[in-house]
């Protein structure tokens, strides 16, 4: 009884210091409500959005684009982990309650075998009482009570007083039946108050496990809070850091961004001048082929930079492919253009004559091997060049462009539409 007293003192005590640092966590996780988020979709997320700002940022500077890939993983990831940190919050306050309503539940079932305890004590106590007037019975039974008796009625001096000592035996019998009857009385009622006070152990002794359990899962409903939390702040840190690093950067980027505007309008000019000297017939060579094997990534036309508030054009589009791929020339004509064009990396042009007045050129950049060279006239399909990923590149892939009269439109007007 006493044994079992004192692992309910310790389960107590346990359970009042488990809910109040509960309580504690419970009030550090402050976050607002959590937007539902999967995180396959996430992922997902976080990768277009890391190839979104590579794009972007392809002719920024390498640190640049480092940070931008970091503050993209990190914006990405934040929903899920504040939706961690909110259902974190929701456990630790449904563990806090389960900790505390075990706790309760043990303690009722304490009391109640500690009064059943004390019944079956009291009602053992009556047993032995009972008990020990029964075994005086005996001791006199055996010591000749009989034979008292039959000597008391020889002792009576008239049939009156032979009737009146009847009745005192009878009364004596009488009251050695009462104690009889009592011993098995107070022995059924002691099985019974056994019966409950075991039935008490059994239950206080799985309230008892209930309430280390419920504590156990509270404690790591509370380990769970505060790594979410913990993890969450990470990456609000890690954003921190990455637009204070992304900011470090404009100046470089900007700078990066006029040396790109000024190759554009250098190699703009270029082809101006290549046409005023050489002329050439008209384009006849129908629609073009597609240039190499792969998946368009990026599409021609403006982007506006959000890290550095930029607008700049991205003059072609972009296919990716395997490095050292072949890149084919999507349409005859004279190689105006073999070598280094800064962002462009290697690059290739060719003059495939004029289309509706104008100079039609077809560009090729970031190959990482020039096939041809300036001068040289090609066939449609002729291998020019390798995919590679030179100059202001973020990977393997071909930069296509068509321009007329230097000026780049989108090429996704002259290729097949499946891009196949």
């Amino acid at each position: 009884m006493k044994s079992l007293t004192c692992r309910y003192r310790r389960i107590r005590a346990a359970l009042t210091l488990g809910v109040s640092a509960l309580c504690t966590i419970g009030l550090l996780v402050t976050t607002p409500g959590a937007v539902h988020a999967d995180p396959k979709d996430d992922a997902r997320k976080a990768a277009r959005a890391v190839d979104r700002a590579q794009a972007i940022l392809e002719d920024a500077t390498e640190t640049a684009r480092n940070a931008a890939r970091r503050l993209e993983i990190a914006t990405a990831a934040l929903p899920a982990a504040l939706e961690k940190v909110a259902t974190s919050r929701g456990l630790v306050a449904a563990a806090s309650v389960q900790a505390a309503t075990a706790r309760s539940k043990a303690d009722t079932a304490r009391k109640a075998y500690d009064a059943t305890a004390t019944a079956f004590d009291q009602a053992q106590d009556r047993v032995d009482v009972a008990h020990d007037r029964v075994d005086d019975i005996a001791a006199a039974s055996y010591m000749g009570g009989n034979f008292a008796a039959i000597n008391v009625l020889i002792g009576a001096r008239g049939p009156q007083d032979a009737i009146d000592r009847m009745d005192l035996i009878d009364q004596v019998m009488r009251k050695q039946q009462d104690g009889v009857q009592d011993l098995m009385v107070a022995r059924r009622a002691a099985r019974t108050e056994q019966d409950r006070a075991g039935l008490a152990k059994r239950t206080a002794e799985d309230a008892e496990r209930e309430a280390t359990d419920k504590l156990t899962a509270a404690r790591d409903a509370q380990l769970a809070a505060q790594k979410a939390r913990a993890t969450m702040v990470k990456l609000a840190q890690s954003r921190k850091s990455a637009l204070s690093l992304a900011r470090s950067q404009r100046s470089a980027v900007l700078a990066k961004y006029e040396q790109a505007r000024a190759e554009e309008e250098r190699i703009q000019n270029a082809l101006r001048n290549w046409d005023d000297k050489n002329g050439g017939s008209n384009y006849a060579g129908g629609a073009l082929r597609m240039p190499v094997h792969g998946w368009k990534t990026s599409d021609f036309g403006s982007r506006y930079d959000p890290y550095y508030h930029v607008w700049q054009l991205h003059a072609g589009m972009d296919i990716a492919a395997g490095g050292g791929s072949p890149i084919h020339a999507a349409a005859s004509g004279k190689v105006v253009q073999a070598g280094w064009a800064g962002g462009y990396g290697n690059y290739t042009c060719i003059n495939h004559g004029r289309k509706k007045g104008q100079s039609f050129t077809t560009c090729y950049g970031h190959q990482s091997k020039i096939l041809v060279r300036y001068g040289e006239y090609v066939r449609r399909g002729e291998v020019i060049g390798r995919v590679g990923t030179t100059g202001a590149s973020t990977g393997f892939h071909l930069h296509f462009e068509t321009r007329f009269g230097g000026v780049p439109k989108n090429p996704a007007q002259y290729l097949p539409s499946c891009l196949c």
